[in-house]
């Protein structure tokens, strides 16, 4: 288990953690969630003593990292896929890591097997592709089978075969009873992945619960409505609390000849639709519920904790007046 109580981080004047609480329960994959500059990656540092907490606490198992003795045999984390030395091949990178642990040679032998990298294995850590990184590092983090994972967006550069590999792998060792965190900006591959969310902002924490807790708090959820009078029935949602989107006419497929104006509902459900429409003998052509999405759930969650906003779509105009900007 990972446990995090009151922890803070500052750099300079900035606040990186800001009293931050939560834990990690084995048997089952938590996804760290988070905008761009949300600390995801300072708190996973926090917890390895990577960098210091200016108060609260981070264990594993009751534990500070530098208490733990046999730390590879405990928790494996993949941080940085490219912080390996490029001089060195993958073998002898994990075997030096396995030399520190005690650990034998056929080891690392069969990591190199389990990530499928045993016929690049003597190449240079430094030609290796991003996604080849992935892979040591992921080999790097099980090398001492440990029982907590850490991994910083452990998906990054792999292919689709190697988002469904890492996916199933956190899987596999979740139900083994192992302790895995993992952050991702892939909001579909979280959704279908992780079966508890942490989500934080800014450094603060902004939802701790089930992935489908989280989507469920979400606002948006929609109802694709289409009618030949629009108007009538947006007056009757609006009027119970509902908001209501004009879209583009046209049929489900994009019939051109079918011009029965289209809304987007937010705030009332399907059944409550048809029955405004039923009361006030307003034919519907389609009444469609859209689901909600672990994207849209992000996204509202996180809408005031952006440091990085952005304001609009228009791309500026280089000047043309010869003058530099």
């Amino acid at each position: 288990m990972i446990e995090v109580r009151d922890l803070t981080k500052l750099f300079g004047n900035k606040v990186a953690v800001d009293h931050l609480s939560f834990s990690v329960q084995p048997g089952r994959v938590t996804g760290f969630l988070g905008p761009n500059g949300a600390g995801k990656s300072t708190t996973m540092r926090l917890i390895l003593g990577l960098d210091h907490a200016n108060a609260g606490s981070a264990t594993i198992d009751g534990k500070r990292y530098d208490q733990i003795p046999d730390p590879l045999r405990s928790v494996g984390a993949l941080l940085e896929a490219k912080s390996v030395h490029t001089g060195r091949n993958a073998r002898n990178h994990l075997l030096f890591l396995a030399q520190t642990q005690g650990l034998p040679a056929r080891r690392v032998d069969e990591m190199l097997d389990f990530v499928g990298l045993t016929d690049v294995a003597r190449k240079r850590a430094g030609s290796y592709s991003l996604g080849m990184s992935q892979r040591l590092g992921v080999a790097a983090a099980l090398l001492g089978d440990p029982r907590v994972l850490l991994l910083d967006e452990p998906v990054n550069g792999l292919d689709p075969e190697g988002v469904l590999w890492i996916r199933n792998l956190m899987k596999h060792l979740a139900g083994q009873g192992k302790t895995v965190l993992v952050s991702s900006h892939l909001m579909n591959e979280m959704a279908v992945t992780a079966d508890h969310l942490i989500v934080i902002g800014r450094g603060k924490l902004l939802a701790d619960a089930a992935t489908g807790e989280v989507i469920a708090h979400g606002s948006g959820r929609s109802v694709l409505v289409r009618t030949p009078d629009a108007d009538k029935l947006t007056g009757l949602i609006t009027g119970v609390g509902g908001t209501v989107v004009p879209g583009s006419n046209g049929g489900p497929a994009g019939d051109p000849d079918d011009k029965t104006p289209m809304l987007t509902v937010t705030g009332v459900p399907a059944a409550r639709i048809g029955e405004l429409a039923a009361s006030a003998s307003i034919v519907l052509h389609e009444l469609t519920p859209q689901l909600a999405t672990l994207e849209d759930a992000f996204l509202e969650l996180t809408s005031d904790s952006l440091e990085f906003g952005h304001r609009d779509l228009t791309v500026p105009a280089p000047a043309t007046d010869g003058s530099a900007r």
